[in-house]
């Protein structure tokens, strides 16, 4: 399991979604992204999808999922 503790581009809340990690300053799970990756979709298109999410917090996350993958 990531560490998302250690990216700024999401936060955790039990008030929000069940405390799921969510794009910061949002609702938005950070699992909706890699669901929607792993369905086909493009960066481009969950950007449109979920207009609450930056550019930015998604390259963020993704890139924090890749080195978490490099170190394990």
């Amino acid at each position: 399991m990531l560490d998302w503790t250690k990216c700024s581009a999401v936060e955790r809340s039990d008030e929000k979604v069940s405390g799921a990690w969510v794009f910061r300053q949002t609702r938005v799970p950070v699992a909706a992204l890699f669901e929607n990756l792993e369905g086909g979709a493009t960066v481009e298109q969950f950007l449109e999808w979920f207009s609450g999410v930056t550019r930015e917090q998604v390259d963020a996350v993704l890139e924090h999922a890749a080195r978490s993958l490099l170190v394990a």
